[in-house]
């Protein structure tokens, strides 16, 4: 058995891929279902400006379930987490008027995961392994070590976010948030020795 696919979890890292060969078009699709949404909301931002970038980046989120639920036949518990996360601060950005909301929302998010994660290693729950279980097998040490790496990536994230937002111009800050995508999906490539390094043999292995 072959770790998970990092392109298929690259911005949100903690989905399970049910298919792990889908079809080509579905596949393209499924790599859009992430950094499109960002990438208008880049563009929008440097344009309209960020509310009516945060209008559209809140659309294409809730059309990103029904595509997701095609593609797999289900919604990825994570990307409910992050569509309610979506929903809360961009609905108060919208709302408001005032950015802070949406720009706040990588620092609660990534605190929020790295909370989740580092609470459950601590009473010995492997959250992360009920979230990739079903298509990674690995032993303890090697979920322990993954688990921790995680953690230590959404806590960076979160301080990163906040020097940026409040430092930086809505655009310089947009394309901060497009390029974590592409961050995490370089530190998901990063793993795969490790995870190879502690994977336990299939049923064919």
């Amino acid at each position: 058995m072959t770790p998970q696919d990092p392109a298929e979890t690259a911005s949100d890292p903690l989905e399970g891929a049910v298919d792990p060969q889908p079809a080509p078009g579905k596949a393209g699709l499924k790599l859009l279902l992430e950094p499109g949404p960002l990438a208008l909301f880049f563009y929008l931002t440097r344009g309209p400006g960020i509310v009516v970038a945060t209008q559209a980046f809140l659309a294409a989120t809730l059309v990103a379930f029904p595509v997701a639920w095609w593609l797999e036949r289900r919604v990825p518990v994570m990307s409910l987490v992050t569509a309610a996360m979506v929903g809360l601060f961009g609905g108060l950005t919208i709302w408001l008027e005032d950015a802070t909301f949406i720009k706040l929302k990588p620092t609660v998010a990534s605190l929020f995961l790295a909370g989740v994660l580092a609470g459950g290693q601590l009473r010995g729950k492997r959250v992360l392994r009920s979230l990739l279980g079903s298509t990674l097998r690995m032993d303890d040490e090697g979920w322990r070590l993954l688990t921790w790496r995680w953690v230590g990536l959404f806590t960076a994230v979160a301080a990163a976010n906040e020097v940026v937002w409040r430092t930086q111009s809505d655009e310089v800050w947009a394309g901060f948030k497009l390029g974590l995508f592409f961050v995490t999906f370089v530190f998901m490539m990063f793993q795969l020795p490790l995870m190879k390094r502690h994977e336990l043999p299939g049923e064919g292995g």
